[in-house]
């Protein structure tokens, strides 16, 4: 991993069902991440994505991309054009810093039709080592076990 590198983009089909469940599984029972006419009655054209949802999302697609072993050390995110069912959501991420501590840092933006939903910086570490995610190499195998 080098600064300047990208990370594959994710394409994320974002359903009526992601929404619901991404908001019950936070436990945020707002009305306009799962009633579409509360939401309609409170300005929005549909139901729409909540930010721990976007969240967790993220850090899937940094864990996802550099590897099982990434470990999350800060996750800042800020909202932007909302996630309504029937679009897509494309997540991008570039290696933005590399520091002395073993952290990589990752921004990372989603896009959908509407424009960026998601802008934030990923931190991240490798579990195994502690080390910088790249290079890191494969996990060490367990005591005992050659």
């Amino acid at each position: 991993m080098k600064v300047g590198e990208e990370l594959e983009p994710l394409r994320i089909e974002v359903t009526r069902t992601l929404i619901v469940a991404g908001a019950i599984a936070s436990r945020d029972y707002q009305d306009v991440h799962h009633d579409a006419e509360a939401a309609r009655e409170k300005g929005s054209p549909d139901i729409f994505m909540n930010i721990l949802t976007t969240n967790g999302l993220v850090g899937r697609y940094v864990t996802d991309r550099l590897g099982p072993s990434t470990v999350l050390r800060r996750v800042a995110i800020r909202l932007g054009a909302p996630n309504h069912p029937g679009d897509t959501m494309v997540l991008s991420g570039t290696v933005t810093a590399l520091g002395d501590d073993g952290t990589a840092e990752v921004a990372v933006v989603g896009l959908n039709g509407l424009g960026r939903h998601v802008t934030g910086t990923v931190t991240v570490t490798d579990g195994h080592t502690g080390a910088t995610v790249a290079g890191s190499g494969p996990p060490p195998a367990p005591e005992g076990v050659a």
